[in-house]
């Protein structure tokens, strides 16, 4: 008798082996499938290789074979690396919370994302892995978060994540760059000064500002209960705003609001008088009086 056919099946794939005179071998070729065997039973692609002689008898040998099984593990790996995408922080946001909860995800269709090799770099520091960063289960792959242990300082941080799947394939770095500014911007007045009363109606309120973090800084003047107007701000800070006053008593609020939304109020009350006294009577004491003697003027006035 003599071997008739050889066949090997492959994920549903079969293809007839043809007989190698030279090596005396049944050889064929068949595609590997085209996903991962990761995710398969025991994270390969089982081959089941059937032979059959002349007189029809057969033989099959596949994985769960005792001597040959381990030789009948096709294993296939994957050759697209995750994606990852930072959610939050945005490129270049200013944030007022020195510990932001620092958002991305992480995805892979095939193979699958290794949760173990989730990681997290803060500026030049050692990269953060593990239990620290919360991962919740998405289509594909985790949705991470991770807040920092320690209040980051104010000024410009960069955050960089990565990951790999099971097939060792690592995802492109992604980083994001942006700043923390917990600190309200500088707010002088220089003029009017608090309490100045005057009978000028037109008041020229200026000042200088700043902020380290988050400039530029925009300025606004608010007279009494009417709405708040924006000043000029020059480059070196220093900011102006003519307003004018009503009769009595004034009151001058100036808000500084650096580019993180954060901001600083310095309050003048200016009184405006306009009105010039009214002598409303006078009395000389004694009238008339003697030659070289004292009088005592007495006037009423009311302003």
């Amino acid at each position: 008798m003599s071997v008739k056919t050889v066949q090997a099946t492959v994920n549903g794939q079969t293809v007839s082996l043809t007989h190698n005179s030279s090596t005396g071998r049944y050889e064929g070729t068949i595609t590997a499938p085209s996903k991962s065997s990761y995710n398969q039973s025991g994270h390969y692609y089982g081959v089941t290789i059937r032979a059959t002689d002349d007189a029809g008898n057969a033989e099959t040998a596949d994985a769960s074979h005792s001597t040959l099984g381990s030789s009948l593990q096709l294993k296939v790996r994957e050759k697209v690396a995750p994606i990852s995408t930072i959610t939050y922080p945005t490129a270049s946001a200013l944030i007022t919370n020195n510990k932001p909860s620092i958002v991305w995800t992480i995805t892979d269709d095939d193979s699958g994302v290794d949760p173990s090799t989730i990681g997290i770099t803060i500026d030049s520091g050692s990269k953060i892995t593990g239990s620290s960063i919360s991962k919740t289960t998405i289509s594909d792959g985790y949705r991470c978060t991770y807040t920092p242990g320690t209040a980051l300082s104010d000024g410009s941080h960069t955050i960089t994540v990565n990951a790999s799947d099971y097939d060792g394939n690592a995802a492109a770095q992604k980083s994001v760059s942006f700043k923390i500014d917990t600190v309200p911007p500088t707010l002088s007045v220089t003029s009017p000064t608090d309490g100045l009363v005057t009978n000028q109606a037109s008041c020229t309120v200026r000042g200088t500002t700043n902020d380290a973090t988050s400039s530029p800084v925009s300025v606004t003047v608010k007279l009494n209960s009417g709405s708040a107007e924006a000043a000029t701000v020059a480059s070196d800070g220093s900011w102006s705003k003519v307003i004018t006053l009503t009769e009595g008593t004034n009151t001058i609020t100036v808000v500084a609001t650096d580019s993180a939304g954060k901001s600083t109020t310095v309050t003048r009350t200016v009184k405006l008088d306009t009105k010039a006294p009214v002598i409303k009577s006078v009395t000389l004491t004694p009238n008339p009086v003697d030659t070289e003697k004292t009088v005592v003027i007495s006037v009423e006035v009311t302003d």
